[in-house]
């Protein structure tokens, strides 16, 4: 692996990086884009994103890819580690006029071998929903009827704005839920039609920076609510593994969670600086892992309502965060816990849904101890992040952020320590590191299973925070633990910061950049409550893993069973075999029958 100094190494793109699990591998012969591999040219162009389904196919091959770059939408038969990519035999092919695909989903459950249900957003506001094995257009909503099934009009009935997000109810066959740039988000049933009038809404609800309306109709049309939440647009949702509550990031910087059914507000969480793009739960709904504009990820206890940790690696702004439901290892030393029952446990026992179960067998015996117990369950929840650096993250969550008020379960290695001290006298902040090691205690031969950077107490680190929103985003990367690096991680952010969340002809982010003096004020009145804490006040993560390994901004990050799956905006979907996976040391183009 390259050198963590400066130079080409630096800049070097990575086709493998070492975790303790092992070696994780890029399978070339297992890229996934256009039939003609040529990097797309991604100015103005919607983010390149990836879905997946199995379709239950008993030939042993039921994986399914949906992925889109620029107007085009692909779909083909993933063969993941197995076998070579045949990208001249996509299943199903579509090319659309006056509008680009953002966003998709399958349904699991009613995927099959002869037919999958697919919704597709555009970045003019429709959502259509397709059938790519029949090669099918079923319906399209928020669109006059009469439209074509590649080619939209301009009469939007519901909302003219893109769509940011579209996702199946979990447990349902025919619900589904829309997001958009305008900040709202819409439910739908597939079984009704959108109406040839705009809807009429009346309320249903309201809350602090949110309200729920319903649909006036005398027969049942769509959409069946209408959910406006926080000031801009609302980039990401994501339901919680239970499908009872969801998860909502705002380009006002704010985490939302609501119980879905009764459209009540759970808790909230503002981000350290700018909007959040992206939002994930952990496989047992115990933690919501956040990112965005502050180049930061953000960890938030669910059944706390608070930020536990945040995690810095990135030089620009983090466009996904998932958790890897396959690297968790838990190791008690008495008997596999259960949940005690205890005031601190997780106020309600989330029952997994069907499919679930192999990805969330290890997270089932996740669970806090009684304040009595001496020692506690040994748990450690991987999660992931890509962003616009063209960096890959990998983070670890261990006991020790998660339960500080307990024993550790085992003696280990001190991380480094990262304190700011009081700034020169030219007005430049640093930073010192130092690293410290239990001589006497450790254990040779063990990788520390801890990644945190445990707060200082030194009151100096009040320094980030008020430098931080004294001079916006841009400044946040120099704030590094190696001196040496601020010039190159400031040069890096500056060029890749320009880049954003790019919608074609919208003018969401010059109302964005116009109102960044507001946001500014607005992050100095949450900064140091429990809404925002401070830099100090709670545990920050270094990644385990930190690699360029793209050269366009990555937008898709997937954990599977045996790989994890990244793309990059020039629309290249790669696959990376997990530790032991790969089929062959030989070429995968060798294998293919």
């Amino acid at each position: 692996m390259a050198a963590e100094g400066g130079g080409k190494e630096m800049n070097e793109i990575k086709t493998q990086f070492t975790t303790r699990e092992g070696v994780y591998k890029l399978l070339t012969h297992s890229e996934y884009s256009r039939p003609n591999r040529v990097p797309f040219n991604s100015q103005g162009s919607n983010p390149v994103k990836v879905s997946f389904v199995n379709v239950n196919d008993q030939s042993g091959n039921g994986d399914r890819i949906c992925f889109n770059v620029g107007r085009e939408l692909y779909f083909y038969i993933y063969k993941g580690v197995r076998k070579a990519a045949d990208l001249s035999k996509p299943i199903d092919k579509r090319i659309y006029k006056g509008t680009q695909p953002t966003c998709h989903d399958f349904n699991p459950l009613t995927a099959t071998a002869e037919s999958v249900s697919l919704l597709v957003g555009f970045s003019a506001g429709q959502v259509q929903l397709i059938d790519p094995i029949k090669k099918e257009t079923s319906k399209l909503f928020n669109e006059e009827v009469g439209s074509s099934q590649h080619c939209f009009g301009n009469n939007l009935l519901i909302d003219k704005s893109r769509v940011t997000c579209v996702r199946w109810v979990p447990g349902s066959e025919s619900l589904f839920l829309v997001a958009h740039s305008s900040g709202s988000m819409y439910l739908y049933n597939v079984e009704n039609t959108c109406g040839t009038t705009a809807p009429h809404y009346q309320l249903l609800k309201q809350g602090e920076n949110y309200a729920v309306h319903t649909c006036k109709s005398k027969s049942a049309r769509n959409p069946l609510l209408r959910w406006t939440v926080g000031e801009g647009a609302l980039n990401e949702f994501a339901f919680s593994p239970d499908g009872k509550f969801l998860a909502c990031a705002s380009q006002d910087g704010f985490l939302r969670v609501f119980g879905f059914d009764a459209a009540e507000l759970h808790g909230t969480m503002k981000s350290y600086f700018g909007g959040l793009l992206c939002v994930c739960w952990s496989p047992d709904g115990r933690y919501i892992v956040a990112g965005g504009e502050d180049d930061l990820v953000t960890v938030w206890s669910f059944s706390d309502c608070r930020v536990i940790a945040r995690g810095h690696g990135h030089k620009s702004w983090v466009s996904v965060v998932a958790f890897d439901h396959c690297t968790t290892s838990v190791e008690d030393g008495d008997p596999p816990a259960e949940f005690s029952g205890s005031d601190e446990d997780f106020h309600e026992q989330i029952h997994f849904g069907a499919g679930r179960d192999r990805a969330n067998s290890a997270h089932s015996r996740l669970s806090k101890r009684n304040s009595t117990d001496s020692r506690p369950v040994s748990v450690t929840y991987r999660f992931g992040s890509v962003g616009q650096d063209t960096q890959l993250c990998l983070w670890d969550l261990t006991e020790d952020i998660l339960f500080p008020h307990l024993p550790l379960s085992r003696t280990r290695t001190h991380t480094n320590v990262m304190s700011a001290t009081s700034p020169p006298a030219t007005g430049q902040t640093t930073t010192t590191v130092s690293t410290t090691t239990n001589p006497t205690n450790s254990l040779p031969g063990t990788l520390p299973r801890s990644n945190s950077l445990p707060h200082s107490s030194n009151p100096g680190n009040s320094i980030i925070d008020s430098a931080f929103i004294a001079t916006g985003v841009s400044k946040f990367a120099t704030l590094s633990l190696h001196d040496s690096r601020k010039e190159r991680h400031e040069k890096d952010h500056k060029r890749n910061h320009s880049m954003g969340h790019i919608s074609s002809k919208s003018s969401d982010k010059l109302n964005q950049l116009s109102s960044s003096r507001t946001a500014k004020a607005d992050a100095a009145k949450t900064l140091g409550t429990t809404l925002c804490p401070r830099m100090d006040e709670v545990p920050l993560l270094e990644p385990l893993v930190c690699k360029k390994i793209a050269h366009e901004r990555l937008t898709v990050l997937i954990f599977l069973e045996d790989c994890l799956v990244t793309a990059c905006q020039e629309g290249f979907v790669c696959t990376w075999a997990r530790p032991g996976k790969v089929v062959s040391d030989r070429p995968l183009a060798d294998t293919v029958m």
